[in-house]
């Protein structure tokens, strides 16, 4: 008997808002922002990054009051400015602030080496803010933004829209559940493989084969494109297509973190949500040897954590690119492109995206699905929208979405070292690698301070 899930129906707005009010009622206790508060009341709000995933973020939340937009590309702005001809138009995100009285909500969608320092001023500023992952670009920007986040008090969301899904929210109560038993080992594998690599990989996986090296002449910049705001903190070096526009900055180690912070967002929650992780002991990874420039496309990382209340120490492994766990190799579960497999002492969880299988299936014959115990999510977007306008919190809010952001780059971490980690959260150091510090935390361009 098969065990792959079919999708129960999420519910809906207006039935997420009776069953939130009726917790109120039993509780007694209404969050100050709930007060007096309509539901029906449109949301103003600040969009920066209004192009790619910005455009996409930017029509998931077109049902409120877009009142200013703002983007370092010229085309992109006037792209957005169309749809929303009433928005203020800025290409400098520190200016929006200049006028933080007029909106309520800021949409940060710029490009992973800019995301903390629009996050971080729209937290000072005391507004709620969606932030597309990975929430930081290193591991002290992640802390920074998370410690901000609990002082604003604010709703505050990563964009990890698979976290919202009905399929998710199964996995995690399946694992919490114990039908597996207690799990001790998980992995984590994703076929992208963009990256450093050999043209022999690259034409594998229909990519384009990379120049090592940063390229030193400077080409013409688009017409409508600010360079220098693009740049922002990050260390200055004449305009090249080579890095604009994206994805293609995200394989630079300058401007972001490869495939980990970018695919580790999504496929690493799973685990992170559904075991309870936090920080790790150690992290070990693997690959080609590190290069100064350009993310890897393949390699691993595996983090070694402690027992988490009545939960064992349990070892999990991110596998990349080329890389896959030893047991889909063997052929002992289905070869999916990519997936997140939980090991109990009962048996084995697979999930992807949207599906889900109990192994082996014969031992799960006639098994019945434990009652749902989590809240369901009324989607990714409506619900950080419901949460500023009620006071209820995300499921990905800043305080989960940071630690699992620290995580992530601290896989990376391990990589460029080239040694197995000894990790103190406290105080954010890999206390057996000083030679770790620069990977950590990064000293910025002239004129930008977090």
């Amino acid at each position: 008997m098969s065990h792959k899930m079919g999708m129960l129906q999420p519910i809906n707005r207006r039935q997420f808002t009776r069953s939130f009010i009726t917790a109120v009622v039993a509780t007694g206790v209404a969050p100050p922002l709930l007060r007096g508060q309509n539901l029906n009341n449109k949301l103003n709000i600040a969009i920066i990054g209004a192009g790619g995933r910005g455009g996409s973020n930017l029509e998931s939340v077109a049902s409120e009051n877009i009142v200013a937009l703002c983007d370092v590309n010229g085309k992109n702005l006037a792209a957005a400015a169309a749809k929303y001809p009433s928005a203020r138009k800025y290409s400098d995100f520190r200016k929006v602030f200049e006028q933080a009285g007029k909106f309520d909500a800021v949409v940060v969608s710029t490009c992973e080496h800019t995301h903390a320092f629009a996050t971080m001023l729209a937290l000072q500023h005391g507004k709620h803010v969606y932030c597309e992952k990975p929430l930081s670009y290193n591991i002290w920007e992640a802390r920074r933004i998370r410690e901000a986040a609990a002082k604003a008090k604010v709703a505050t969301q990563m964009g990890i829209q698979i976290h919202a899904t009905e399929n998710y929210r199964q996995v995690v109560e399946l694992v919490q559940s114990g039908i597996i038993g207690p799990v001790h080992e998980a992995h984590v594998w994703v076929s992208r493989a963009w990256g450093w690599q050999s043209e022999a990989d690259a034409k594998r996986h229909n990519d384009i084969v990379w120049s090592f090296e940063r390229p030193a002449e400077s080409q013409p910049v688009p017409e409508g494109l600010n360079w220098d705001l693009w740049l922002g903190p990050a260390p200055a070096r004449p305009f090249n297509t080579i890095y604009f526009p994206g994805p293609k900055w995200y394989r630079w180690w300058d401007f972001g973190n490869g495939t980990m912070s970018d695919l580790g967002s999504h496929w690493n929650d799973l685990p992170f949500w559904a075991l309870k992780l936090q920080s790790p002991l150690t992290v070990e990874a693997s690959g080609p040897p590190p290069h100064p420039e350009i993310a890897p496309a393949s390699m691993s990382a595996t983090y070694e954590y402690g027992a988490r209340g009545e939960l064992p120490p349990v070892k999990l492994t991110w596998h990349q690119g080329e890389n896959k766990p030893e047991i889909w190799k063997a052929g002992g579960i289905p070869k999916w492109d990519s997936g997140c497999l939980f090991m109990g002492s009962k048996g084995m969880l697979l999930a992807d995206y949207g599906r889900h299988v109990l192994l082996p299936e014969k031992d799960f014959a006639g098994f019945q699905r434990p009652a749902p115990s989590l809240p369901r999510s009324p989607g990714h977007h409506e619900e950080w929208l419901l949460a500023c306008k009620t006071g209820k919190p995300t499921s990905a809010n800043f305080e989960y979405s940071g630690w699992l952001t620290e995580a992530n780059h601290l896989g990376n971490v391990a990589y460029r070292v080239g040694k197995k980690l000894q990790w103190n959260p406290q105080t954010l150091k890999a206390v057996n690698a000083p030679e770790a510090d620069p990977f950590i935390r990064r000293a910025y361009r002239e004129g930008w301070n977090l």
